[in-house]
């Protein structure tokens, strides 16, 4: 039996592993950089989180990008597809208790300054494109970048 969660997330019964639903985005600016937060300090990601009860994927990766960047001015561009990871771990590692569906979009935005507003997310940055993949920490995250690194010139 599954237990449903007020904000999309699943466990079975025994409280093993729980599954969640997240989204994000790769977000462009004007002079082709792509933004990178980092979360709690200790890792770095693409900004995404999870999908609240009654919002839909890209409402989610909107906010989600809001409070880890202070960005607002987005343009939508596409779907740019899903994948799945565990959370990551206060160690680095993959943390199994949790198992995300995160889906992603590509946005582009001439807003140049980065104020991000959740205080578990302090930093964030914008990085030349051919660099994303080597500072995303998630071995998974950085597999999603490179499979659609060359698509987001498209």
């Amino acid at each position: 039996m599954l237990r449903r969660y007020k904000d999309n997330r699943q466990s079975d019964k025994l409280g093993r592993m729980m599954k969640t639903r997240a989204a994000g985005g790769v977000v462009i600016n004007d002079e082709g950089k792509v933004l990178v937060v980092s979360q709690r300090g200790t890792s770095w990601s693409l900004p995404k989180g999870h999908i609240d009860f009654g919002e839909d994927a890209l409402a989610a990766a909107r906010r989600e990008i809001y409070e880890e960047s202070g960005i607002r001015d987005l343009e939508f561009i596409r779907e740019l597809g899903s994948y799945e990871r565990h959370k990551i771990g206060v160690d680095g590692g993959d943390d199994r208790s949790e198992l995300k569906e995160i889906t992603m979009f590509l946005f582009r935005t001439s807003q140049k300054e980065l104020k991000p507003v959740d205080p578990e997310n302090p930093e964030a940055r914008w990085v030349e494109r051919s660099m994303v993949a080597l500072l995303l920490t998630h071995r998974k995250d950085q597999e999603f970048f490179r499979r659609v690194e060359r698509t987001l010139g498209e």
